[in-house]
Order: structure tokens, then sequence, then C-alpha cells
């Protein structure tokens, strides 16, 4: 999707409603009425809450289900940084007995995990039922968001919209933030990464606080920027109570995950000021920014004791929104959201009295927020089967194209190209199509290339496809399954989902397979992946072709944090300077942005299994041709300058042009190209200069 004309959306109205009042919308019970509790924070073993206030919220003039208190009736100081709490009567279908309770504000633009507040005084609550303090600073009348020690984003230079690329020349780039670092756990390396350790990756003048004595992360490089690619997809960057996990158990919607902020030898928390300076920092080197948002469920969500019953459902209460096409929907041990309970009321995304649906307006709101606050330049959604509901899916992906055109808009930009450098992707492994051919989203994960790209580069077909010219048709052209357009498809040889046989790195799939001799195989895949109709997403570690350090079975694979250590090995450094050339060729080959594609020779005779086709219109001065063997088979005597092997159908070169292969940066003679002897397991690719 490259262009997409759409209404402009305003602001949330409950955010810019926020900047003056302390606002808590759809309490379950209001009598006793709900409280503000509100204080500062004193540091200490235990940390306190020093000159606390508890102030009662009343309805407001927005709407009966929206309860708040103007800041200037709060007795607050100018320039003073305040955390709080809501405090309620408890609603959490779990319990039996309901007292009251102190609650983060579910659209607080920041929280401190180091305050909690106190558990109530009844034996069915636990230190899981302690949340954290919402934080805010009151200036000139204003709530304004900032980080607990007061630290505010800082987007000066960041660059204009319209400088960073376009969708066809994405190469995405999936990164749990927290597999950025290791640390030694028990002899065991696990994940220990922030915000700041991913800075170092992306930014060249960052300084490698977590990095010494690491070569590529040094001073003046930066391993993301060297490799080229375009975008950046941050596994949840929203805040979890979990702790050296990814996150995905998102707690608080509106604020950067707490943890990932922490930085310094006194490990300061500064969530929101730390990841606004990594995505100003993709901005800058010439990467998108796309959060992973989780809506499926949540886990320890201030609703849980606020209002369960509009928001969550009860795990085997009988609520037919449990299940999904028949299928029981997992919440993986979080509460699964609710998308069909509707109610009328004020709406926190438009600011209307109107017909809604809680949990839709909850995430509109919190996609407007990311998407203003943190200027992200594209979404992609987690589990989209498990949120079971189509038609919210259609709104969120509108509101988000319409909240980008709002953007885009302020910038004095081409409405008609605002489409181009927005993106909202869907995971699903099932990899439901209808959602595409209904328009309902952008784009889905191409499960498909994985699955056959790895029969490939064993030299089997897939079961789904037991030809394999026909598999491996479908691998290069995402048409042939169901897409329409290559940017409806999301291209990957690993993903973050590396459980089970088959989903694991790709050096631990080839040593499952019994190959010992790595580089090509890899190298051969890389090729087939970045050539490919659709969009690449290279899974961290896996260019430079990374390995398991604890099992991928789980339960700690989402400790197992990538080893840049390993990417100066000599073998894997020479992966990584193949991804980088065929990267550069994706993000400036104008062949690779279309669909065209022409296969144009086959030969499975004698045990060979060799292809080549044509991205790019035949004959052009765009055209690109690669020739790819999945097999053992190489052209006798090779080495020979009378050795060959005849590739059929080989296009003409327009009048004053040349070759080049890419994959060894070389040119190719006229005469050559075409008849150059292949190897086991390689792929060429040859361009038109």
């Amino acid at each position: 999707m490259q262009a997409v004309n759409v209404p402009l959306q305003p602001a949330a109205d409950l955010l810019e409603h926020k900047k003056t009042h302390f606002a808590l919308w759809r309490p379950a019970v209001t009598d006793p009425a709900p409280r503000l509790i509100i204080g500062t924070f004193v540091a200490g073993e235990p940390p306190r809450l020093a000159d606390e206030q508890a102030f009662p919220l009343s309805p407001s003039a927005k709407g009966p289900d929206l309860w708040d208190i103007a800041a200037r009736d709060c007795l607050l100081e100018d320039g003073k940084i305040y955390h709080y709490w809501f405090e309620v009567t408890d609603s959490n279908l779990y319990k039996e007995s309901h007292p009251r309770i102190w609650c983060t504000d579910p659209f607080a633009l920041s929280v401190d995990w180091r305050l909690l507040g106190p558990r109530p005084d009844d034996a069915q609550f636990g230190e899981e039922d302690r949340y954290p303090a919402g934080v805010v600073l009151y200036r000139n009348g204003e709530l304004l968001a900032c980080d607990p020690d007061g630290q505010m984003p800082d987007w000066r230079n960041d660059p204009p919209l319209e400088t960073l690329p376009v969708n066809t020349q994405l190469v995405i780039y999936e990164l749990p933030a927290s597999w950025s670092r290791t640390r030694k756990e028990g002899g065991v390396e696990v994940a220990a990464g922030t915000f700041r350790d991913v800075l170092a990756l992306v930014d060249p003048a960052a300084i490698p606080f977590s990095f010494f004595g690491l070569a590529i992360l040094q001073e003046g490089r930066a391993h993301l920027r060297d490799l080229g690619v375009t975008a950046l997809e941050l596994l949840p960057s929203a805040d979890s109570f979990v702790k050296g996990g990814w996150g995905y158990a998102t707690t608080n919607y509106f604020t950067a995950d707490h943890d990932l902020g922490i930085y310094g030898r006194n490990r300061k928390p500064a969530p929101n000021t730390e990841l606004a300076r990594l995505i100003r920092a993709c901005h800058q080197n010439g990467l998108r920014f796309f959060d992973d948002v989780v809506m499926a469920f949540s886990a320890r969500n201030p609703y849980r004791s606020i209002n369960f019953p509009d928001f969550f459902i009860k795990f085997d209460s009988g609520d037919p929104e449990e299940y999904s096409q028949g299928e029981h929907r997992d919440g993986f041990g979080s509460d699964l959201f609710k998308y069909q309970y509707e109610v009328d009321g004020y709406d926190p995304f438009t600011g209307q009295q109107q017909r809604l649906f809680p949990a839709r307006s909850f995430m509109l709101t919190y996609l407007d927020h990311w998407m203003r606050f943190y200027r992200i330049d594209g979404v992609r959604i987690d589990s989209i089967v498990n949120i079971a509901n189509w038609d919210f899916i259609q709104s969120f992906k509108a509101a988000a194209h319409s909240i980008y055109q709002a953007r885009w808009h302020e910038q004095r930009n081409n409405p008609e190209t605002a489409g181009a450098r927005f993106l909202v992707a869907g995971e699903e492994l099932a990899m439901p199509l209808d959602l595409l051919h209904e328009q309902r989203i952008d784009s889905l994960w191409n499960e498909y290339f994985k699955r056959y790209v790895r029969s490939a580069i064993v030299g089997r077909s897939h079961p789904d496809e037991p030809l394999f010219e026909e598999m491996v048709k479908k691998m290069v052209d995402c048409r042939r399954i169901g897409f329409g357009d290559g940017s409806q498809a999301i291209n990957y040889l690993t993903s973050h989902d590396v459980e089970g046989y088959g989903n694991e790195r790709l050096y631990d799939y080839l040593e499952s397979n019994g190959v010992y001799e790595k580089e090509q195989r890899i190298k051969l895949a890389f090729t087939c992946l970045i050539t490919a109709v659709g969009v690449p997403m290279i899974f961290a570690g896996e260019e430079f072709a990374d390995q398991h350090d604890v099992p991928a079975e789980g339960p700690d694979k989402q400790t197992d944090a990538v080893n840049f250590e390993r990417r100066d090995d000599p073998w894997r450094a020479r992966i990584v300077d193949h991804v980088t050339r065929l990267v550069r060729l994706r993000t400036k080959a104008e062949e690779l942005w279309s669909n065209e594609t022409t296969f144009i020779h086959s030969d499975f005779s004698e045990g060979k299994r060799v292809m080549a086709w044509i991205r790019g219109e035949i004959g052009s001065r765009t055209m690109l041709v690669v020739v790819a063997n999945f097999s053992d088979y190489m052209t006798p005597d090779a080495s020979s300058k009378s050795a060959e092997y005849r590739i059929n159908n080989w296009p003409e070169l327009p009048e004053g042009m040349r070759w080049k292969e890419i994959t060894q940066d070389r040119k190719v003679s006229v005469e050559w190209a075409g008849r150059e002897p292949i190897f086991p397991w390689e792929a060429k690719v040859y361009a038109v200069v």
C-alpha cells in the first residue's frame, strides 16, 4: 500500500483533557467515589510517598462515566514532580471480597515501579495486587508527561517524515529490546538489554555504555546503520511488570517499559526519554520505527481492579468472547480483552457521547498517544487472530492511517503520499489472508516463506507443497499463495517464535539437519529473502548466524539474548558482508520494489535443483536475475576457464548497460553472463548497471 488518502484525526480527547485534569474513565464502583491519592517520591529502602493528599473525584462535565478533578484544585506546587494513584473499590472477578485499592491511572503517561501502592488488608490480595505510581510534572497549570526524575523527551533535529524510507524500501530488523545485551546468570548468558543498548546499535555517536570491548559497537560504528536496514521493529516497548523478558504481558499501555528505560551506574529510570532518544536516532540514521503492540491480552492491567467486567474476560466463565472460531482464546496467563462488549458513554478517543466498545476505545487512545508522543512510523500487531475481532482490527488500521495523515499534514506534505511511509502489519502464523482481501490490515507475516525457504536450503520440499519447483516459486512470489501485492507480505527466515523444530535459529536448524557447512546455506537463504516479492524482515542475530545459548523449547527462550560478540567470527563476518550488499541493493533497486517476477530456468536433472528468475521488467534497465542452486551439484572442473553452466532464457541487456554480480561485488562480461559455473548451495544475483 503506497498511497492512502484518509481524513485527519484530531488528538485523543481524554489525553487533551488530562493536560489539566486527573481523570479516571469508567470506574465500576462510584459509591463511594474514586479518590486521587497524590504526593512526592522519597528515595529509601523502601521508597515512600511524602506529602500525601487525597481528593475525591466527581463526575466530569464530559459525561457521567468520566470522573475527574482539575489539577488547579489539588494544591500542587508549580514545577514539581508528583506520584499518584486512583483509589477505587476493587472489581476483580477472581476475588470474592472487594476492598478499596490504590490503582495506577490506566492512561498514565509515566509510571514508577520503585513505588508501589499498599496491599489491601485482605487475605485474598498479595504483592501482585500492588500497582506502581503514575508520574506527572505540574508546570504552568498543566500536567505534563515526564520520567520519574523529571527527564523529558528531546525531539530537536528529528528529521521530517518525508525523509524516511517508503514501504517499498523497507528491510525490517526485528529485535526484542532486552536481547541487545547479555549478562551472566548462573553461568548462562541471559538478556539484560535496555533502550540505551539498542541505541548503540543504531547511532554511531552513541556512547556504548554496555558494550565496552565489543568492536562492532565502539564509537563510530553502529551495527544496524552499517547493515543498511531501513526499519527497526522493537518487540514490545510498552510497560510490563515482567523483568528480563520481552514484555508480552503489557501492563501499562501508555508508557514505555520501566526496566528498558533504566540507564547509568545509578540505574536511573527514564523510559520515555530513553525510548524517544532511540526513535529519534533511528530517524536520523534513516530507519523507521515499528512498535509491536499486544492487544489480545494484558497482565496486571489497572482495569483488572478498576472495572474488570467492562474490559476483560473471566477464564471459564461462559463468556462467548472467550472463544474465536470455536477455539479457546489463549491469554497465556494474562487477561483477555473483550472487544464485543458495547455500552453508551463518553469515548476517550473521540470525546463524544456515543455507542462504544470500551476495550476498543482504550486501544485507539493508546495508539494515538504512541503515534504522536513517540512518533512511531509503523505498527506490528501481535497474535492478530487471538484478538478475535476483525472489525476492531479494521478500525485500528484506519485510525492509525488517519493519525499519521494528521502528522503528515502538519508538515505540509502532499496528502496523496502519506500512506507510502506507514504500515500496519499483523502477525499470525495461520495467515488469515481474508484480512488483506477485505482491506482490514495492510500486511501480514508470511509464515509460508519461512517454511519453504528452510525446506529449500536442505534440499527438501515442504509437506504443504510437495513439488520442489512450485514451492520455490511460491517462496519467491507471495502472490502465488494469495497475497495481492508485495507490500502485503512480511517475509522472514526466522522470527522471535523460536520454539520447536523448524522455528529455531537457522544455525541450529541446519545443525539439527546434519548440515555442518552452514555459511553457504545461510547466504542462500538470505539471497532468497532479500530478492523475493514482499517486505524482508531480519530477526536479530540471523545476519551473522547467531545460535541458541539456552534451549529454544523454552521456558527460558525469552532470555536468550543476541550474542553480538559472534558477529566478527571470520565466517560469520562474511555472512554479514553478504547480507549488507543485498540489503543495500534492496533499498535502492527499483526492480525489487515491484511485483514483477518471471521464472526462466529450472533444472532438476541428475540430482540438480537449480532455478533462475528475473525480478523487474525483462529487458529493462531495472531488471535483476537470480540464479539459485539448492543442491550439492557443482559444475565439473568449475575453476577451469572453460567450465560453464548455461541458464535457459537468459535476458538480453539494454544497449550500453553491463552486468554486475552483487553478492561478490564484481563485473560480469556480457558473453559470460548466464554461463558462469555454479557451486553447491549458492545463489548469484545479477543486476543491470
